[in-house]
């Protein structure tokens, strides 16, 4: 009888401490996993492009609420590092209200090309893998651009009308607002994916003047090569006649070289359990975090990081445009500038507290062959490939421990996280810019692999609903559709554009986005979507 009151009073006690009680928290993990580039002594010649193959693998086992961590991608901003002090972000805009450190000239927020392949916590229709997103932000983080019709993932609505910003150019693939999803569950695949800046119009001199940049991304997969889609180039130069600031214009992605740097992970939004023992030790648990090791415990992340010049697709695309010889699309070799890398060990915080001995289970490396990524090392806290799951409170430090070290009367190690939901549908209207003209044919629908049913109808190009807020000429939409009729003609989705990957296999897109025009609407006409929603019950 003893022996069952002192363990009745055991429990009591643990329970009165806290003991055994787990809570959910927002603020597990931030920090950045990241390498630096090089750049060629001449840099600005070597400023009309960026790209590199990126390893694709299921960072975590299933689909968590309320997460977000980037796989390896990185940032494109214009060059004005000839502007010392006067600001880019007008008075009103986000950045320049809310972000006064970044001044005095606000560059580094002003407009921005980001996304790549990741997990967002705005995501609606989550599987597992990540996918691959667009993304820009063309009015100082006002908002952002990330499809032919939506946001990076704030909102099911379309962006207004007179905020798209992205042109579809491929006649084959699907860009669905949710990101792009991949075929299985590729286990360090790459994908390569660059930005070109490519003139599919002259610049003009009206109101706002506007350069001939449309920055284009390009996909390298097992089963889409080409160009996807491109920012239009009043995307970024209107934003000068909005807020009645003529010192920017000229000054946009329109316009000025891209100024490319390194790449990184970004650890944003990770979820934590918090438990406390019956000492009062309080403990905390991360979702488990894997990366594809080989059997030295290397994890390659990011391969053949290379800028480009004009040299490599400008310069003949612009000279197809006005008449001159076929452009094949292939990025030429000497506008290719290979990027050394070089990196250094990351640092990483929970709710604004450092985390220690991480570094002691891996730091990152660039390997032999000028690829970046992850050495795992011999550790007890965490096997190799997977990030320490778990964390002792120590003061203002959180301590990597092994689950080992975590006591049971926490209720850490049989805490599960809170799995995501299916999302709202993404919808567009059925007036403006979506009506007028509106489709040629359709509507259409597909079910992809993250279970989602996507909607879409066929446009002719320049009747696509980003197009429609600019009241260009006859002449201009004349030209701008025959070029790429000829693109659609001319430039297949079965060879290479950018240089194969140096080692290892392609991932592959969801087959599922990979479209044929009907007849009839061969050349000359996009697939856009306009609804993607859950394909449970359909």
């Amino acid at each position: 009888m003893r022996t069952l009151l002192t363990l009745f009073l055991m429990a009591m006690f643990a329970k009165q401490a806290g003991a055994g009680v787990v809570t959910a928290h927002a603020d597990g993990l931030h920090g950045y996993i990241s390498f630096d580039a090089s750049r060629p002594p001449a840099q600005s010649a070597y400023s009309a492009g960026m790209g590199f193959y990126s390893a694709v693998w299921p960072l975590i086992d299933q689909p968590l609420a309320n997460f977000q961590i980037g796989l390896a991608s990185a940032w494109i901003t214009p060059d004005n590092s000839d502007n010392r002090d006067t600001p880019l972000a007008p008075i009103g805009t986000l950045a320049r209200d809310h972000w006064p450190e970044r001044g005095p000239t606000w560059d580094s927020v002003f407009q921005t090309i980001e996304g790549g392949l990741g997990y967002w916590a705005g995501n609606r229709f989550r599987y597992g893998p990540p996918k691959f997103s667009m993304n820009a932000t063309p009015q100082c983080y006002d908002y952002e651009v990330a499809s032919p019709g939506w946001s990076f993932f704030y909102d099911t609505e379309a962006l207004p009308d007179d905020r798209l910003g992205v042109a579809q150019l491929s006649n084959r693939l699907l860009i669905p607002p949710d990101g792009l999803p991949l075929e299985g569950n590729p286990d360090g695949a790459f994908l390569g994916y660059t930005y070109l800046a490519l003139p599919f119009a002259p610049p003009t001199s009206g109101d706002p003047p506007t350069g001939d940049q449309a920055w284009t991304c390009f996909l390298n997969s097992r089963n889409f090569k080409g160009p996807i889609a491109y920012y239009i180039p009043e995307t970024w130069s209107k934003v000068g006649k909005l807020f009645d600031y003529p010192f920017i214009y000229g000054r946009g992605l329109d316009a000025r070289p891209g100024n490319m740097g390194g790449g990184a992970m970004e650890i944003n939004t990770v979820p934590r359990l918090d438990g406390r023992d019956s000492a009062g030790n309080v403990y905390s648990k991360l979702p488990k975090l894997e990366f594809p090791v080989d059997d030295t415990g290397k994890a390659i992340l990011v391969q053949d990081v290379t800028y480009y010049s004009r040299a490599a697709l400008y310069d003949a695309f612009a000279a197809w445009r006005d008449g001159g010889p076929a452009c094949t699309g292939a990025f030429d070799a000497r506008g290719a500038w290979a990027s050394t890398l070089t990196t250094g060990t990351p640092r990483f915080d929970q709710s604004g507290r450092e985390l220690t001995g991480v570094d002691a289970v891996f730091d990152t490396r660039v390997f032999e062959g000028n690829v970046w990524g992850l050495q795992w090392f011999d550790s007890d806290v965490s096997p190799a490939g997977r990030f320490p799951q778990y964390f002792r409170h120590d003061g203002d430090r959180r301590v990597a421990v092994a689950a080992a070290d975590v006591p049971a009367e926490t209720g850490l190690l049989t805490s599960e996280f809170e799995l995501a939901q299916r999302g709202a549908p993404f919808t567009s209207p059925g007036s403006g810019a979506w009506s007028e003209p509106g489709p040629t044919r359709g509507p259409f629908t597909v079910r992809l692999g993250d279970g989602s049913l996507v909607t879409y109808s066929w446009y002719r190009f320049v009747d696509q609903p980003s197009f429609q807020q600019y009241h260009w000429s006859k002449d201009k939409k004349a030209g701008l559709q025959a070029l790429v009729e000829r693109i659609h003609e001319s430039w297949p989705i079965d060879r290479d554009y950018m240089a194969p990957p140096s080692r290892g296999e392609l991932a592959a897109l969801d087959p599922a986005l990979i479209v044929t025009p009907p007849e009839g609407l061969e050349t000359g006409y996009v697939p856009i979507v306009i609804r993607q929603e859950d394909a449970a019950g359909r």
